[in-house]
């Protein structure tokens, strides 16, 4: 079965919640049913109950699919939740829970806690691989009201993004709690290799103290943005500021609004999905992500910051 999906073939091949659970099954288990709890593969088949029985003496343990999954003990269809996995993916500024609500007929509370689980299982899970060749790195605020004059406009109400996107690569997003020597120096150091071929910042005074402040030999360019300079053959920031683009349009006009307790949950389903959006399989690797995830329950997802 081809795994690259459109959202009539989705509709086709899922009808039904035991459609939905063989596929689970074969992403879960390509080598054979294997105990979750035990990883014995002496196992039995519960008829008529979706389940299955560990016969290893020790464990005894029964189970589905879904144990051990973000998709335990939902009471949401799991046609449902391949729709919302692949409306998600496919939706390049995202998709708003109340827009989802609409689509998959739930309600708001609901369809808001299936995205954020969705989101959850989307992070990128450390340690990751480090950037090189040529890397651009920039921040950006969003959220808050403007409020003064000048360049620093608004930034005491904003929240801080750190974006480091390597050129023809991967595109990271932080939540950050600034944007100051140390900060900027702690992700330097933990994403970009020393071998880089460039790194291009602009002109911000923080970026040449933080390579001091880690040691740092990697070549630096700066592009002067203060003197309205936007590139410099191929000195710019260009690659990273249009990610930034979509994240914006995102925010304004998906989301519209994003707390600052969740915005990194955000920053990781658009860093995914921008990620793949040249992949295929971005449905089948979405749903891998999801089989593999821990649960995140609602008391956890909406206790006070």
């Amino acid at each position: 079965m081809a795994e690259a999906i459109d959202l009539c073939e989705l509709v086709e091949r899922f009808p039904d919640d035991q459609k939905c659970r063989n596929y689970l099954e074969h992403l879960r288990w390509r080598d054979g049913v294997r105990c979750p709890k035990c990883s014995g593969v002496r196992v039995s088949s519960i008829l008529k109950r979706d389940q299955y029985n560990c016969d290893n003496e020790s464990c005894g343990y029964q189970f589905s699919v879904l144990a051990g999954t973000i998709f335990h003990d939902t009471h949401l269809p799991l046609t449902k939740w391949f729709l919302a996995v692949y409306l998600l993916c496919q939706s390049r500024k995202g998709m708003s829970a109340n827009q989802l609500a609409r689509m998959l007929r739930i309600n708001y509370r609901t369809a808001w806690y299936l995205c954020h689980r969705i989101r959850h299982a989307m992070a990128v899970e450390p340690p990751v691989e480090k950037l090189d060749g040529t890397v651009e790195m920039d921040e950006t605020y969003v959220g808050g009201k403007k409020i003064g004059w000048g360049v620093y406009a608004g930034k005491k109400s904003k929240e801080v993004v750190i974006g480091i996107r390597q050129r023809g690569g991967e595109l990271r997003f932080f939540h950050a709690q600034d944007a100051k020597t140390g900060t900027l120096a702690k992700y330097i150091k933990e994403n970009i290799s020393e071998d880089v071929d460039v790194l291009v910042t602009d002109d911000h005074p923080s970026y040449p103290w933080a390579l001091k402040k880690i040691g740092s030999k990697q070549n630096h360019k700066t592009i002067n943005h203060s003197k309205k300079q936007y590139v410099d053959g191929d000195i710019y920031t260009n690659t990273v500021e249009s990610a930034f683009s979509l994240l914006k349009r995102g925010i304004m006009g998906t989301w519209h609004r994003v707390s600052a307790k969740h915005l990194a949950a955000y920053l990781d389903e658009m860093t995914w999905r921008f990620n793949n959006r040249k992949n295929p399989f971005l449905f089948r690797d979405t749903m891998l992500k999801l089989i593999h995830s821990d649960n995140l329950e609602y008391k956890e997802l909406t206790k006070a910051a």
